[in-house]
């Protein structure tokens, strides 16, 4: 990618001050950029105050051995302790930890303190009775219950690293990760609730372990499975109800202290090659910063406020910003089980107004979806208990951005716009809420204490209004240790292409200001007649026009332009089917906003777009159709018939 690969197109111009109330009893103000970049190390050693330690660290980092970092050195924690024990030693049993809403709509309750430390507590017992001691793998494959926080919980206790797949993913999916980590225990359910109906999850495990069994026999030892959806299930020698063997355990559970660098968890992304990768995440580092990005990008005010990150216990951002960030901060949090759109498209709003939630975190693919829907549905419920907003998982399209703060956070509430990946662990990008001027669709900058920059190929810093690569010059404390029994494939993932580095693959500018643009994969970056285009920015503007709720670009092959652009567009519902006028039009006005080079070949106005589970959209199997190929592996989305609805064909229109 060449030094002006990302240097054009799109300017914005909005800017949005923080409230003055707000600004003036932020968490974080101007003056912590100075502190950390006066004493960077200086600085984490006071953020990992925030936490109780059984032995303080001798050494806030050690980069000897670079990249392979380790932070507070000889210092002892417990995870489990510091998200729940402490909070209750201090004599906040009995605030609530979760309001936790699932499905059907009734089916809610309120977890405080000090029932989960409890349940916490007879789930560590009963997987020590199961034979699981520090260093043991466990397998978690839940839907977003309570049970799902209790068992990564109780793992953390026992310093026994935890995997979370996702509820979703298949059977095939399972065993590989089960194989790769060699779990010994796998937690489930008989099922969980999908729009009110009963979805089976015991059976995908069934065949997980059978396939277990035939590559290594005796691996997997017992499965806890909790009843959920009252579902018949299969029953194997392996298997075990949660409710009796956590059931008849004691509350009572003296925790022992591990080192900062002793693993907490391994979480399974998705690798060029095909095997995924186990990102490893160790203690200290990775719970200094979630509790210090959760208490100070949301600004937390952990005695008033109700927070809700709407992420799944299966992704990184459930790991972080629902479970051990807003625990480690003594937070009430929401934690949700069903979708947005059951039993009703205002579901998520009513959950808002109901619990007064004031901070809220979710990604720009539901926005989009409910700027879709129309303004009128969120326009039918009290949303003025917000107080910040939150976007996660990929870039936010300005007018998604403007849309969101206008009519979720009523034209008042600051939006953090953050970017961080699973191998980061925490927030890296963001602005301060109480202290930015926000521009839509910007993450703006590197959050204290982090030294993000964006490169050229020699890796040399790029001049403002420049794009090159986002890289993360100096260690931080959430960062991935290494690829889960692989250190050779973490060097050359993530520290070969640039000396000294962490670069994974994003392409961002510099705008005028110096302020960061993330620009997506630098795998999506288009090569049109020799323009290297970010589809990041043309879907922007294609989602600018009024009747676009969502758009995905791709290139395809092309002989006379080498790449062409083919968008693939969601209309707003009061848009109606589209045809050839808007198609037209839509052209047009994406040459407008960028210009004539930016103008797509093709146009498909289409009903929805292929996203996997965690709402990230599948450009791959779009570029499929773009170029008439047979359509790749589909097994890893959220709705496999998406891309048969494509392939059939919506509306096209090719270049003038």
């Amino acid at each position: 990618m060449s030094n002006e690969a990302l240097s054009n197109l799109s300017h914005e111009d909005r800017r949005f001050d923080p409230p003055a109330d707000f600004a003036a009893q932020a968490n974080l103000t101007a003056a912590a950029y100075e502190q950390a970049d006066a004493d960077r190390l200086g600085f984490w050693a006071e953020q990992a105050e925030r936490l109780s330690w059984e032995s303080r660290w001798d050494q806030v980092l050690d980069w000897s051995n670079p990249p392979f970092a380790k932070w507070f050195v000889g210092g002892k924690l417990n995870a489990a302790y510091n998200c729940v024990d402490r909070h209750v030693e201090a004599g906040a049993g009995e605030k609530v930890a979760f309001h936790w809403v699932g499905e059907p709509a009734e089916d809610a309750r309120d977890i405080t303190y000090a029932e989960l430390k409890d349940e916490v507590c007879r789930a560590a017992n009963a997987l020590v009775e199961l034979g699981v001691k520090a260093g043991d793998r466990v397998a978690i494959y839940l839907p977003m219950i309570p049970e799902a926080v209790v068992a990564m919980l109780a793992c953390a206790r026992l310093g026994a690293p935890h995997t979370v797949i996702f509820g979703g993913f298949s059977a095939e999916a399972l065993s590989s990760r089960v194989l790769d980590c060699g779990a010994k225990v796998i937690i489930t359910a008989d099922g969980g609730y999908r729009r009110g109906a009963p979805s089976a999850l015991k059976p995908a495990v069934d065949e997980a372990v059978a396939k277990v069994e035939a590559e290594q026999p005796g691996l997997v030892e017992h499965v806890l499975v909790v009843r959920r959806t009252g579902q018949e299930v299969a029953s194997t020698e392996k298997d075990l109800w949660w409710e009796e063997v956590v059931g008849r355990q004691s509350s009572e559970h003296v925790c022992e202290f591990f080192d900062a660098e002793h693993p907490l968890y391994v979480m399974y992304t998705s690798g060029t090659t095909g095997k995924p990768k186990g990102i490893l995440h160790t203690t200290g580092g990775y719970l200094v910063g979630a509790a210090y990005t959760h208490w100070g990008i949301f600004d937390l005010k952990a005695d008033t406020d109700v927070y809700w990150c709407t992420a799944d216990i299966g992704w990184v951002t459930g790991h972080s910003y629902m479970v051990y960030g807003p625990l480690a901060n003594q937070a009430t949090s929401v934690m949700y089980e069903g979708v947005p759109d059951a039993p009703h498209k205002g579901r998520w709003w009513e959950v808002i107004e109901k619990y007064k939630v004031t901070i809220f975190y979710t990604a720009p693919t539901a926005i989009r979806t409910f700027m879709k829907w129309g303004d009128e549905i969120p326009a039918s419920f009290d949303l003025s208990s917000l107080r910040l907003l939150g976007s996660v998982g990929e870039p936010i399209n300005p007018e998604a951005y403007v849309w969101y703060r206008d009519t979720i956070g009523g034209s008042r509430t600051p939006v953090v716009d953050t970017w961080w990946q699973t191998e980061t662990g925490s927030i890296l990008i963001s602005p301060l809420p109480g202290v930015t001027s926000a521009k839509p669709g910007s993450a703006m900058r590197a959050i204290p204490g982090i030294a993000a920059d964006v490169v050229n190929d020699e890796g040399e810093s790029v001049p403002d209004g420049s794009g090159g690569y986002l890289v993360i010059r100096e260690p931080w404390p959430s960062m991935l240790r290494t690829l889960w029994g692989d250190d050779e494939r973490f060097k050359e993932t993530y520290w070969s292409r640039f000396e000294g580095m962490y670069f994974a693959g994003d392409g961002a500018k510099k705008d005028e200001d110096g302020d960061v643009w993330v620009l997506g994969r630098v795998d999506d970056v288009m090569n049109v007649s020799g323009h290297r285009l970010s589809t990041t920015e043309i879907e922007s503007a294609l989602v600018s026009h009024p009747k676009v709720a969502e758009a995905a670009v791709v290139g395809a092959t092309d002989e006379m332009t080498g790449q062409a652009v083919c968008a693939y567009v969601i209309l707003r519902e009061a848009a109606g089917d589209g045809g050839d006028d808007i198609i037209t039009e839509l052209r047009n006005h994406v040459a407008h906003e960028i210009g004539a080079i930016a103008k797509p070949r093709q146009i498909m106005i289409v009903p929805e777009l292929p996203k996997t589970r965690s709402g990230k959209i599948m450009r791959r199997l779009l570029r499929d159709v773009a170029e008439n190929r047979e359509v790749g592996d589909v097994t890893t989305l959220a709705d496999s018939n998406v891309m048969r609805l494509i392939s059939e064909g919506a509306a096209t229109s090719t270049e003038d």
